[in-house]
């Protein structure tokens, strides 16, 4: 099973890149972006310049636009070029664990704790021993009513395998300025799936080759660009597990402020998405900027 690891960075090889390009189990590819210093070099991997990128879809760039995450997209087609069936996406400031990456569920039938609700949505990190979080992008309105009782155990053939992450987790801005926690999430828990639509990131998570298709990390909407993605990829009918984390996450330096500004759009937005999702996955087109769906069509000219 060939297995690729996706990240993006605008800082030099961190610690984490050091880890995740010596499994050599693995490959990795790091998207570089304007910031990113053109003397990165990497060990074992590749490295993709900005210039590169250009050259591989001068189109798709533009519309993407430089300075954002979403150069991510990039490594995801080059993955799937590369024949990846298996591809891990990452932050560089998630250090693995020593066994990160031994224990790949996608594609197998496994045993989850599936919780019920009928809620128009699942929040997996109240799921947790931490039930005063909540996941980023998870709907406010929500909040008071989760209910975590309805559970039984399922077994279940996840297209994505979201891992959690110990230390910092990734809860919203308004959930990090009131609790700012520490977390260890007990691994006892994992893994957990549910009957609707959760949130989950582009860090620490696993991907099948057969829906990336359908995943697309949308520029021109702050930081609900990896949740409106995992709404979407839910609506098309992939199957989703939370499992235990495997990375300490050493959360680079955030302004919480302007993170809480860039995630406004899903405080705004969230909920009525998840529910117009339900009904057809093709109405995320009116949820997002002209440019963004325009880089989705030339994101999936590739498969």
């Amino acid at each position: 099973m060939k297995k690729v690891i996706v990240t993006t960075t605008i800082n030099p090889p961190t610690e984490a890149i050091r880890r995740f390009e010596r499994l050599t189990d693995w490959e990795l590819i790091v998207i570089g972006d304007l910031k990113t210093p053109a003397n990165y070099d990497l060990h074992r991997g590749t490295f993709v310049s900005p210039q590169d990128q250009e050259k591989y879809d001068k189109d798709l760039s533009d519309a993407i636009g430089w300075n954002c995450i979403q150069r991510r997209n990039f490594g995801l087609l080059l993955a799937y070029d590369r024949g990846a069936e298996v591809i891990a996406v990452v932050d560089d400031d998630n250090i693995p664990h020593l066994d990160w990456g031994a224990d790949v569920k996608i594609g197998r039938e496994i045993e989850v704790t599936h919780f019920e609700t009928d809620l128009p949505a699942f929040d997996p990190v109240g799921a947790t021993e931490y039930r005063h979080l909540w996941h980023r992008g998870y709907p406010l309105q929500l909040l008071p009513k989760r209910n975590y009782s309805a559970k039984s155990t399922r077994r279940i053939t996840p297209d994505v395998q979201a891992c959690f992450w110990n230390g910092d987790p990734d809860i919203d801005a308004i959930c990090r300025m009131e609790h700012s926690p520490v977390c260890r999430f007990r691994e006892d828990q994992f893994p957990m799936a549910s009957n609707k639509p959760a949130p989950f990131n582009s860090q620490n998570t696993l991907l099948s080759r057969s829906i990336l298709r359908d995943y697309f990390l949308f520029p021109g909407i702050g930081r609900m660009d990896d949740i409106w993605a995992a709404y979407y990829l839910q609506a098309k009918g992939a199957s989703v597990i939370f499992d235990r984390a495997t990375v300490d996450q050493e959360r680079n330096e955030h302004d919480l402020v302007r993170d809480m500004q860039q995630e406004y759009i899903g405080y705004e937005k969230n909920l009525k998405l998840i529910l117009e999702l339900a009904d057809d996955p093709e109405r995320i087109e009116n949820y997002l900027p002209e440019r963004s769906w325009r880089a989705f069509e030339l994101y999936r000219r590739h498969f």
